[in-house]
């Protein structure tokens, strides 16, 4: 049987000098130095070989409406839960689950761009990943700079990176989604193997061998509790359900950095904890002397961790972990999660007593011990 030639390699440079004669030719009119000046910014942010100019035979057969408009293509990527802008588009081989995912984002900017109108975002990738993309994201996309939970559009502001990092992370949250939906209905899978199998001994059928019954038992049992740093007391704040998602606040008071990791695997050594989507989204703040150490986590949930420092920082809360784990429930909430997020570490850090006292006198309140 014949073997398929491989495609030709791809050539960048020619996409690289196309838009370089584009930016010259941008440069010399003074109306559209600002845009060719945002375009170049852009290449230094994602690399030059990221951005090409549109070509509507790779896209899905849109012809150039308006000749005076701007195309772009831009591809951002990331590499699974924990995304990053890469500075090229060579392809990266990962062991899986992780992967290097490409998002191809078409940027078009109008003749009247920044004066009075906005730019428009066009998600051209059909997957994300192994997942097809559905239409609510492609919706989301394009209405990058009309929606509540988008960008605002300011007259001769450039906005085009601002609403590509919306775009990136609204493709992260999704695809994260999916992975977390595709590992939920794993476990299901292999604990109804574990039932079936139970079953089967009992009734006479096939029996595991002692060995794999005692290698079993020490995977479920045997997990070690890591037991927390002295006179560390964790508060639980009040659940927030929505749509089958679940979130639940931990706060507690810390006096030394060196005592978080402690209390992170503590939580994590917790079977229940462990089992979420984002089981120790984070954040804490510790003074040391004259010194405020700080950092966060997102937990695969991006930019959570941020916005949870974010809340600790405007709420001036110091020498406090705050901690709030997420049970996907297959629904995905949209911006919805970050308000969830910072609720429930809001409820975890008033049971704790730590909204109502200056921080010198913080002191354990009247939340239950984790157990």
């Amino acid at each position: 049987m014949p073997r398929t030639p491989s495609p030709p390699p791809v050539d960048d440079s020619k996409y690289v000098e196309q838009l370089q004669e584009l930016l010259s030719k941008l440069s010399e009119d003074p109306e559209k130095e600002q845009v060719a000046s945002e375009i170049e910014v852009l290449q230094s942010i994602y690399g030059e070989s990221a951005i090409r100019l549109y070509q509507s035979s790779e896209g899905n057969g849109e012809g150039n409406k308006d000749p005076d408009t701007i195309r772009c293509q831009v591809t951002l990527r990331y590499v699974a839960s924990s995304y990053h802008l890469l500075l090229s588009v060579t392809t990266v081989s990962f062991p899986p689950p992780h992967e290097d995912v490409a998002i191809k984002i078409l940027v078009s900017l109008p003749p009247t761009y920044p004066s009075s109108t906005s730019p428009q975002l066009q998600l051209l990738s059909r997957y994300i990943g192994a997942f097809g993309v559905d239409p609510g994201l492609f919706g989301s996309i394009i209405r990058t700079y009309i929606s509540v939970s988008g960008v605002q559009f300011i007259e001769d502001q450039p906005c085009v990176f601002d609403g590509l990092q919306n775009v990136l992370e609204c493709c992260v949250a999704w695809y994260e989604g999916h992975l977390s939906l595709e590992k939920a209905g794993q476990l299901v899978r292999d604990e109804a193997r574990e039932a079936s199998g139970s079953t089967a001994t009992a009734s006479g059928g096939t029996r595991e061998s002692g060995a794999s019954q005692a290698k079993r038992k020490h995977a479920e049992d045997s997990a070690e509790v890591v037991e927390m740093p002295p006179g560390i007391v964790l508060h639980v704040g009040e659940a927030i359900q929505d749509r089958k998602s679940t979130f639940i606040g931990r706060a507690c008071q810390i006096t030394d950095p060196s005592q978080v990791p402690q209390i992170l695997s503590h939580l994590m050594s917790d079977r229940r904890i462990a089992r979420a989507a984002h089981p120790i989204i984070n954040a804490w703040r510790c003074q040391v002397g004259t010194l405020l150490h700080q950092d966060n986590d997102d937990d695969g949930e991006t930019a959570a961790g941020g916005r949870l420092a974010h809340l600790l920082q405007i709420l001036e809360v110091n020498n406090v972990l705050v901690v709030v784990t997420r049970y996907f429930g297959g629904i995905h909430l949209g911006p919805d999660r970050f308000k969830h997020i910072n609720q429930a570490a809001r409820n975890a850090l008033d049971v704790g007593g730590f909204l109502e006292v200056p921080d010198s006198k913080k002191h354990v309140g009247r939340g239950k011990k984790h157990g």
